[in-house]
């Protein structure tokens, strides 16, 4: 047990300190502080001894320097149960520190901001916070350590209760809580600096990766109900589907939420209002439109009996009329858009299991990483944000795509690399017609794709995710009535397919780009 007679107190988040100050002061605890958080409690009524004032030096150098004193670090550092320690702060003048309440520059949200300067960040890594939270927690037995300032209320009542004591394991947990957010802060500014200097210093991918996720919630099973799962999100950040708010229905399954993600990826992209119906990771149906209700019929009628059950994704606020299309196409499991209209969860409503999310497109980020996790270690890849322009397309055969279909061919090739591979697409204007996704041959798609489609197949673009291997994907095209493709190209049998295409009087678009997802 530990009897708190003396605290300091230097905070950066100044959320709820001067109530837990009064309440340390009117145990009777005396209290160290510094600069503004001694001027918050002073002008608050609560009797203050500065730092400066306690170490016999002043702050300097703009506040870099004020705790790093052998009077603060000796008092939080020694052991109270050795003669010789206590007999060298005798010595010395130092009074033993029996709490150190104390939070850190904000790092991680001034890196948040838009634009910010190198020299910003580094003006905001804190260096006396960690060092005092390091040596309180180091000594843990005979010195309490706040870095969180949930933890008041709580510490302050056991206080109370045990008449100023705190019990061994509640100091232990405060201290392993103060090594974890020490640790979590020097990751961050190394995650920043390397990835601030990467071009000139670093490579892109660190020779040894610590990732930090905080978990958000536990969730009722995993892919299946004999699994245990639960969302976690990037630790400091609120962006993507860590920032969703739900609006109605019921809780979000593990299921939903890897849905929901390859919604967003579809969609998110588009410029035109533009819908998807995800299923088992795949779409069932995409397409952009002036309005966005047309946009979702024409997602819908791509695939109307595997859209049942799907997840809903919108790049526009839901209005009415795209709610009543939604809810008249049959039972969707979730609706994913950056707003909801009024009238549009009016429409909704009735629906109670329905899961309404509302998320802020603009805050996922463009770039950034894809991880796998697999036996024994992890993959790690850049995200795959290739933008294919006009000018790069190799126009291969005699017979060349019209105008229309070039569009056609550009809204495709946006779309393919969220479908999983094999993949093929049969595109009419900015709709999706056809799906052929995560065959084991291209064929396969290719006559998934066309089977789907039925009489939609006539006069449509089909677009590859990957080369065409072999004339048979064309014979099959051509005998479907599709007019033109665009693929990869790569191929060593690309001159035999390029001859099958000019033989079918088809056109036929090399990209140079593939977009397998495995």
């Amino acid at each position: 047990m530990l009897k708190v007679k003396r605290a300091l107190i230097s905070v950066s988040d100044k959320k709820g300190i001067v109530a837990f100050a009064q309440g340390l002061h009117a145990l009777g605890v005396a209290i160290l502080s510094t600069g503004g958080t001694a001027r918050s409690l002073k002008e608050a009524g609560i009797p203050v001894q500065e730092v400066s004032d306690y170490t016999g030096f002043p702050e300097m150098l703009d506040g870099r320097v004020k705790t790093l004193h052998p009077k603060i670090h000796g008092g939080l550092l020694a052991l109270r149960e050795s003669k010789e320690h206590m007999a060298q702060l005798a010595q010395q003048g130092i009074d033993t520190i029996d709490m150190a309440v104390v939070n850190l520059y904000p790092f991680e949200s001034v890196i948040k901001k838009k634009n910010v300067s190198l020299e910003e960040a580094i003006e905001n890594i804190d260096i006396g916070g960690p060092a005092m939270l390091r040596s309180a927690s180091k000594n843990y037995k005979n010195v309490a350590v706040i870095c969180n300032p949930e933890k008041y209320k709580e510490t302050l009542k056991e206080l109370e209760t045990n008449s100023g004591l705190l019990s061994d394991p509640v100091l232990f947990h405060l201290a392993l809580e103060a090594f974890e957010h020490t640790a979590d802060y020097d990751r961050a500014i190394s995650g920043f600096l390397r990835q601030r200097l990467a071009a000139k210093a670093f490579s892109k991918f660190p020779k040894e990766l610590v990732l930090q996720f905080l978990k958000v919630q536990d969730l009722r099973y995993g892919e299946n109900p004999h699994q245990e799962a639960a969302f976690y999100k990037d630790m400091g950040e609120d962006s993507g589907l860590a920032g969703l708010r739900q609006v109605g229905g019921k809780e979000l399954s593990f299921n939903n939420i890897l849905d929901l993600n390859a919604a967003l990826d579809c969609v998110k992209d588009c410029e035109g209002p533009a819908a998807v119906i995800i299923k088992h990771g795949n779409p069932t149906g995409v397409a952009e439109d002036e309005s966005l209700v047309t946009a979702y019929k024409n997602a819908w009628r791509c695939d109307a009996t595997a859209a049942f059950g799907g997840i809903v994704g919108l790049n526009r606020s839901v209005d009415a009329p795209t709610a009543q299309a939604i809810v008249k196409s049959g039972f969707r499991e979730c609706v994913i858009a950056p707003g909801f209209e009024a009238a549009a969860l009016g429409i909704f409503s009735p629906k109670k299991n329905l899961r309404l999310i509302e998320i802020d497109l603009a805050q996922i980020p463009a770039a950034g990483f894809d991880f796998r996790k697999v036996h024994g270690g992890l993959l790690l890849q850049s995200r795959d944000t290739a933008v294919l322009k006009e000018n790069e397309l190799k126009f291969v055969t005699k017979k060349k795509p019209t105008a229309q279909q070039l569009a056609a061919m550009l809204f495709g090739w946006r779309i393919i690399k969220s479908v999983k591979s094999n993949a093929i697409l049969l595109v009419k204007d900015r709709r999706t017609v056809g799906i052929g996704c995560g065959q084991t041959s291209r064929v396969g798609a290719v006559a998934t794709a066309i089977a789907t489609a039925g009489k939609n197949a006539r006069n449509s673009v089909l677009v590859s995710d990957a080369f065409i291997p072999k004339t048979d994907n064309v014979q099959l095209a051509a005998k479907a009535g599709i007019k033109v493709i665009i693929q990869t190209g790569g191929s060593l049998a690309d001159e035999e397919v390029i001859k099958a295409a000019d033989k079918a009087k088809m056109a036929m678009v090399m990209t140079g780009i593939r977009h397998f997802r495995h």
